[in-house]
């Protein structure tokens, strides 16, 4: 569908400026079904979208001209062909508040300038939740119009099947189903009669000229306002401080205060329940991106998910009742078969390379002759494009290439599986050494990217020395793995 996608989206460049785009270039996709490209002419750049999704089109379109018609920052939708599932949008550029804070050293501090941007966001959802709300068509929302109980279990069994039943702890399922019926009967007592954007995370705020830009709404509906914030500030990857959820807190009810009256004592009663549904609903969506898809992002991001629910049961409590539901919690954040935390040192080193197979598979440094050889060759091959072709494994270029195959998914998710299991046991036995390598034609793009996932997949979840060597590139790393 990759190359039909392009095809029909350069047909309605076309038609919508008069002339052929210069250059149609596939961007690295997310874990949603929709393809983008973005497409040049001279100075001009726009984006072009393919959703086989038709009703998700639907509300996307329709909630962006509702948005845009009232002077809320997305982008403009430029021309479509709903028929087809494609549409053309203002290029907001490649920048995101997301990348802004997964940038910084150290993520235990906020720096101004970074406050200011999660200010500035938290300060313009109150917007979007009111003034966003009124005149927008909720009979294209999708799946559903509205936040309510049916939506809550869908949350709440995501994270029971995809979590619960695959960690190997035990509970009891008819009592566990009785905590879920009660949860939800207390978060329906929040008012959810706002514009409920459902995916409001820095991932989803754009960068452009000093600028904040927002996108991906088309999962809104009516809904409680705490939600969106709680989306925003435990956000997994983004490592929020407490003390900065705490002042951003603050920010958006200020904000809100400017729109309507707000009692922040009944907003605070609701606002932590709903934070842990929310992180419900993201490890359910982790859990099955990564275990069942076999995605290792999604599976990566699965222990600093937990981690996230464990500090969140620490610091705030569930109220009281859900009996079942904190025991299953507690059990969960404590032992988890496929998710295993080891913090302590060793003096464990992973030699991890990339060689080409035209000279010969490296010899193992640690002298037991032994180690892994993964074979990338039957992996897609950008060095067959000539795009590619000057690039390595490590260029952005060739990176958001395999980052969109599937096969490499599927590949990597067996190569961490198999290579943490000896990992763990090298540990546990205090063994010296462990040799890996991944293997391509020419040691220049699949292996090089292959070998670099690795490391850091390693250095993300244990304390051991890494030595990352490019055979072919002359590059030599050594890290020092450490759990974050």
């Amino acid at each position: 569908m990759k190359v039909q996608a392009e095809i029909i989206i350069a047909e309605l460049f076309k038609r919508w400026l008069g002339k052929k785009a210069e250059n149609v270039q596939p961007i690295a996709a997310s874990g949603s079904p929709r393809k983008y490209f973005r497409l040049t002419s001279g100075n001009l750049t726009v984006l072009g979208a393919y959703n086989p999704d038709f009703k998700e089109n639907a509300a996307f379109l329709s909630f962006s001209k509702h948005f845009h018609s009232i002077g809320l920052p997305v982008p403009e939708i430029l021309a479509e062909d709903t028929g087809k599932g494609i549409y053309l949008l203002s290029d907001l550029g490649d920048n995101t508040l997301f990348g802004l804070l997964t940038a910084r050293d150290n993520r235990d501090h906020i720096t101004e300038d970074l406050y200011t941007q999660l200010a500035e966001a938290v300060k313009i959802l109150p917007h979007f939740q009111l003034n966003g709300g009124h005149g927008l068509d909720y009979s294209l929302c999708y799946p559903r119009d509205t936040f309510d109980r049916q939506s809550m279990m869908w949350d709440l069994n995501y994270f029971k099947y995809y979590i619960l039943k695959t960690s190997g702890i035990t509970f009891d399922e008819e009592l566990l189903e009785e905590d879920f019926q009660h949860f939800t009967d207390f978060l329906l007592q929040a008012d959810h009669e706002y514009f409920m954007y459902r995916d409001f995370q820095s991932r989803n705020v754009m960068l452009k000229d000093g600028q904040l830009f927002f996108i991906d709404y088309q999962g809104g509906r009516k809904g409680a306002l705490q939600y969106d914030l709680a989306s925003f500030l435990y956000q997994v990857k983004a490592h929020l401080p407490e003390a900065t959820k705490n002042s951003l807190v603050n920010e958006y009810l200020n904000a809100l205060e400017g729109i309507v009256n707000v009692e922040r004592e009944v907003f605070m009663k609701y606002y932590y329940p709903f934070v842990y549904l929310r992180l419900f609903q993201v490890l359910g969506a982790y859990g099955f991106r990564g275990l069942f898809e076999k995605r290792p992002h999604f599976t990566d991001s699965l222990e600093p998910a937990m981690s996230s629910l464990a500090e969140l049961l620490k610091t705030h409590p569930m109220h009281a009742g859900l009996t079942e539901l904190k025991s299953v919690l507690k059990k969960l954040t404590h032992s988890s078969k496929y998710l295993p935390v080891h913090k302590k040192k060793s003096a464990l080193t992973v030699t991890i390379r990339s060689f080409a197979y035209k000279n010969g598979i490296p010899e193992d440094p640690g002298g037991n002759g032994g180690g892994f050889v993964f074979d990338c060759r039957a992996l897609p091959n950008p060095g067959r494009l000539e795009e590619y072709k000057a690039f390595t494994g490590r260029d952005k270029e060739v990176k958001e290439y395999l980052e969109r195959q599937r096969e490499v998914d599927f590949f990597l998710h067996n190569v961490f599986e198999i290579c943490d299991a000896a990992v763990g046991n090298y540990i546990d036995r205090e063994f010296k050494h462990l040799s890996i390598n991944f293997g391509c034609t020419g040691g220049q793009h699949r292996s090089v990217y292959c070998a670099d996932k690795l490391a850091e997949h390693l250095q993300k979840k244990y304390v051991i020395h890494i030595n990352l060597q490019h055979r072919e590139q002359q590059i030599s790393e050594t890290k020092q793995g450490k759990h974050e």
